[in-house]
């Protein structure tokens, strides 16, 4: 497993858990947006073997409560499935971050006992998603079918979208929230420009403005909130 990045601690990704967050290189998507574009390509990244992660974690027992596994795209990756399990085995809870490009690595994972947590972005409306994902023409069905596995999981989840001016309306965004109705947990999140996002001119929306969506959004999904304001 090629490991990019490790933040050692944070009390944001995994919610209520004292966890750390590890990063896998590779990512089949271009976000305009992303601010991790680096790990889109495996070989950029501050590397970090297998044996040290592990080794990291063996004595981060009783300190740490869970594990978020990010990226680019985890999924992309045959040997993440191992990579999960021993992760488990040692006795964390574990967290999957995934854009729901790969929705049979999902099922299975899902049905291996190795998640407690999964965290899937949706980056748009169906309409626009190329736009919103860097491909021209993307082919939604994979993402529509992952977000129906996560809506018939008994897995705790959420969905989320980071907002951004120019790729993002209230229409999109009310598109999304009825294909996720009556889902528990559904995130705005706040798009901040970066050094690594690589289309410098996009911009966020104000707080006020993503108070409205969120008002608009909140018709479908009752219960969404913004992250990140």
């Amino acid at each position: 497993m090629k490991i990019c990045g490790l933040m050692k601690t944070t009390l944001l990704d995994f919610p209520g858990k004292v966890a750390c967050t590890v990063f896998l290189g590779g990512c089949n998507l271009r976000c305009p947006f992303c601010h991790n574009s680096v790990l889109a390509f495996e070989e950029n990244g501050d590397f970090v073997s297998e044996n040290e992660f592990f080794a990291f974690l063996e004595k981060r027992k009783g300190v740490l409560d869970a594990v978020c596994v990010s990226g680019g795209e985890p999924l992309m990756h045959k040997e993440v499935f191992e990579f999960l399990k021993k992760i488990k085995n040692m006795g964390f809870l574990v967290k999957l971050d995934t854009n729901g490009c790969f929705p049979e690595s999902l099922e299975k994972v899902l049905a291996s006992g190795s998640l407690d947590y999964v965290a899937m972005d949706i980056k748009g409306g169906l309409f626009e998603y190329g736009k919103c994902v860097g491909l021209d023409g993307f082919d939604t069905s994979k993402v529509e079918k992952s977000i129906e596995i996560l809506k018939n999981s008994d897995i705790d989840h959420e969905f989320r979208t980071t907002v951004v001016k120019g790729l993002h309306s209230k229409e999109s965004l009310e598109e999304i929230a009825r294909i996720i109705a009556g889902e528990k947990k559904y995130f705005l999140q706040g798009f901040n420009m970066s050094d690594g996002v690589p289309d410098k001119n996009l911009t966020e929306f104000s707080k006020d403005e993503m108070e409205n969506l969120l008002k608009a959004v909140r018709a479908y999904v009752p219960c969404a909130e913004l992250r990140g304001i």
